[in-house]
């Protein structure tokens, strides 16, 4: 589906939901509106698929009762400026948007808003009852992720090569359905998880010689990076394979590239990427590679975070449960930055082609 297309799309549906409410009012009824229930009772892991997905369990919100009036109200001024957005093809922040609509209301000393944190989760909502992305409303967040590689894209009518860019990369807007890949020469996609390790492999021209696109996230992934990933996944039919620290926390950012995560279940299919292969750094790698002098000890809130992946779905294939009980049993982490230890070149001349050349992946 065309950009245009898509945004016609979210266009039709914030119509229809005016409409509908309209109508309601109109034939003076309870105007209401029905949004699929987020909670972790409705998140359930589908085997077939590999992604966390909701359920079919949904509320209504009704706007003559005391309880959701004020929430209705704000789900409508989200709708609206929303709306106003799509209509004067601009993008706003979902700060700007705070700000915006943070008034008080005529005769009273009532906020619309009080504090982001209450209207944050209202764009949610909203996106999770028209399904349709937050982006899609022309809301977004601060630039998270870099990337580099030989690629060419088009972004806002600007064209964009990716392995011209200097030591800084591309940085990775919220918006990335809306860029359209004019030329992409390459044969993987490489995530890491560290900037620290992005810029190693930056300077040491890893891109160019293993013929990837690499991508830093700055840690656990934005939806913008996860949404870049999954269309070159996709629509370049292009593995990808990520690193990422030898930790609970690590392994579990790259079941959130993988599977999705619990707080976004809700566009699990349209952000992550079922097929990435998880291609280091492991507790088995640290007396592969003779990192044992590098490792940290590991915390308490390390294991129980360990014990807790223990138990979820997708990282109950032999592989993973070896890997996690192997870091319970011996106390231990490591840092993708451990690998310096054996040369700063190391982890690019050696680990990862090493790995990649024999498939020594994780599904």
């Amino acid at each position: 589906m065309t950009t245009q297309k898509k945004m016609e799309k979210v266009d039709g549906e914030l119509k229809k939901l005016g409409v509908k409410v309209t109508q309601e009012i109109t034939k003076k009824e309870n105007p209401n509106i029905e949004i699929p229930i987020r909670a972790l009772s409705n998140v359930v892991y589908d085997k077939k698929s590999g992604q966390l997905v909701l359920g079919s369990k949904t509320s209504r919100r009704y706007y003559f009762n005391v309880a959701h009036a004020k929430k209705f109200m704000q789900t409508l001024m989200v709708a609206s400026f929303s709306k106003q957005l799509i209509d004067h093809k601009i993008h706003a922040s979902i700060r700007d948007m705070f700000y915006n609509l943070k008034r008080t209301l005529p005769d009273s000393h009532e906020n619309t808003f009080d504090m982001q944190s209450e209207s944050d989760p209202i764009i949610v909502d909203l996106e999770v009852a028209l399904d349709v992305l937050r982006e899609q409303l022309h809301l977004t967040t601060d630039r998270k992720g870099i990337v580099a590689g030989n690629v060419q894209i088009k972004d806002r009518g600007d064209i964009i090569d990716w392995s011209k860019l200097g030591s800084g990369g591309w940085s990775i807007p919220s918006t990335v359905d809306e860029v359209d890949f004019k030329k992409v020469d390459a044969e993987s996609v490489i995530v890491v998880e560290k900037n620290a390790g992005f810029e190693r492999l930056h300077e040491d021209k890893f891109w160019q010689k293993q013929k990837c696109i690499l991508i830093g996230t700055g840690g656990q992934p934005s939806r913008g990076t996860r949404l870049l990933i999954q269309r070159l996944n996709k629509e370049h039919k292009l593995p990808v394979y990520v690193m990422t620290d030898a930790d609970s926390y690590g392994f579990y950012i790259y079941s959130v590239i993988k599977s999705g995560s619990i707080s976004l279940a809700h566009v699990s299919d349209r952000i992550s990427t079922p097929t990435a292969k998880f291609i280091g750094l492991t507790i088995s790698d640290i007396y592969e590679y003779d990192l044992k002098k590098c490792t940290i000890k590991a915390r308490d809130v390390d294991i129980k975070r360990a014990k807790e992946l223990l138990n979820y779905d997708w990282f109950k294939k032999p592989a993973w449960q070896k890997e996690i009980n192997l870091m319970i049993e011996k106390g231990i982490k490591a840092e993708i930055e451990a690998l310096s230890h054996r040369g700063l070149k190391f982890m690019s001349e050696e680990y990862l082609p090493d790995k990649l050349k024999k498939k020594k992946f994780l599904d």
